[in-house]
């Protein structure tokens, strides 16, 4: 009989030795590849440890082109964007503005179309944008006309006021005369030749600068009449892209950043009223004279955020010097204080209640937003502030604070996707 050929065996282990393979289970277990690749007798099979090759050392993954392509482009769109951001920045300001004046006049034109029935959202766009150019036009008007009229008086008495500046006579010559102005203007009239010579240039800008101002004006009212008129159907073009329940949501949300904006300019509004009341008290008490559309320049000025209230105040402070020095120091101390409160007690209280905001989240948000853009930033800074808290409240009530019970996906487990949103518990197949 012939033998069957027998298959080597491996070598047996030395006496007294943990078994090889073990000694492999250990390193691979503790998660340390060997410092040397370790030799097996034929028949033996080795696994390497993860992360690591079939010698033992560690393997380095390569990023893939496709990965590194996508990162270089957006760092290079971002640069585009920023770019383009500031190239148009005037542009964009203007954009801003108009839809600040759209959300405020929005609900106007609604509340006239759901009035009249007849009446398109052309016709009802239109209606509500002529009765703001009335307005504005009688708030120019108002003003105007006691301008004009002090102003062809002032056009008769400026021969005499000039003879009396002259000779040293009446309120103006005393005052020159004092101040020992004339005199300077004497020994001084090269220099101020040269001064008046040279008021060319900053003229040429501020011509420049009031036709940027008038052509942003104009641009902004039809940017805010176009948005008026084409509100719904912009509105309802982008809902439309998103399925049912996220549309609901995103109408929900948007009608409550729209009220905080309205509240905005409510609560904007009486505090200019405020001011108003406020400054014709003082006036008429102290016996200046036109105290009445002082008082109306300064509320008005008060809605300008930043720059407005102090330029009603020199504006209402001179014309009570004119008027005497008692009234003037009157006036400068009762500007001062009630900057003061409107800042950090008026502001903080009404715009509380209106915009639904914490007073001291207000006050820190104009603080940081003035501090950011200045003029802009204040116009918008309680507003952004305002539409922030809801945003951030309603993914806060959508999600309700809570995780996925199980956040890694396994062979028996269920992505995320593939989970309601309303329980967190995954759905049955």
């Amino acid at each position: 009989m012939t033998s069957r050929p027998t298959s080597p065996q491996p070598p047996a282990d030395p006496p007294g030795d943990e078994p090889m393979a073990e000694r492999r289970g250990q390193a691979v277990g503790q998660g340390q590849p060997p410092q040397q690749p370790v030799t097996s007798a034929p028949g033996d099979s080795y696994i390497p440890a993860p992360g690591t090759d079939s010698a033992g050392r560690p393997r380095r993954d390569r990023v893939p082109v496709r990965t590194m392509l996508a990162g270089i482009g957006l760092v290079l769109a971002t640069v585009v964007l920023l770019l383009l951001i500031r190239a148009t920045e005037r542009v964009l300001v203007w954009i801003v503005v108009a839809g600040f004046f759209t959300v405020a006049l929005y609900p106007v034109v609604n509340w006239v179309e759901r009035r009249l029935p007849w009446c398109r959202r052309s016709v009802a766009t239109l209606v509500v944008f002529l009765l703001v150019i009335v307005v504005l036009g009688a708030l120019i008007t108002v003003f105007a006309l006691p301008l004009a009229r002090e102003g062809t008086a002032l056009a008769h008495q400026l021969p005499g006021l000039i003879d009396d500046a002259r000779a040293g006579r009446g309120p103006i010559g005393h005052l020159l005369d004092r101040t020992h102005a004339l005199q300077y203007v004497q020994r001084n009239q090269g220099r101020v030749r040269q001064f008046v010579s040279g008021l060319g240039t900053p003229a040429l800008g501020f011509i420049r600068s009031a036709a940027t101002g008038v052509a942003a004006v104009v641009t902004i009212f039809v940017l805010t009449f176009l948005m008026v008129l084409q509100g719904p159907k912009l509105v309802e073009g982008t809902v439309s892209l998103f399925p049912e329940d996220r549309a609901r949501r995103i109408r929900a949300v948007g009608g409550d950043c729209a009220k905080t904006i309205t509240g905005y300019i409510s609560g904007n509004l009486l505090i200019s009223v405020i001011c108003g009341v406020l400054t014709y008290a003082v006036l008429k008490i102290s016996g200046v004279p036109f105290s009445g559309l002082l008082a109306l320049f300064v509320a008005i000025a008060d809605l300008i955020p930043l720059v407005g209230a102090t330029l009603g105040a020199i504006v209402a402070a001179l014309a009570a010097f004119i008027h005497s020095v008692p009234a003037g120091i009157a006036a400068i101390v009762f500007f001062i204080l009630y900057q003061q409160l409107e800042n950090h007690l008026l502001q903080p209280l009404i715009f509380s209640r209106t915009v639904k905001l914490n007073p001291l989240t207000v006050l820190i948000a104009i603080l940081l937003a003035v501090e950011i853009a200045g003029i802009l930033g204040a116009l918008l800074a309680i507003p952004i502030a305002g539409m922030i808290q809801i945003i951030a409240r309603d993914i806060w009530d959508h999600h309700r604070g809570r995780l996925k019970p199980e956040p890694t996906v396994g062979e028996d487990r269920t992505p995320v996707t593939q989970t309601s949103g309303d329980t967190g518990a995954p759905t049955q197949p």
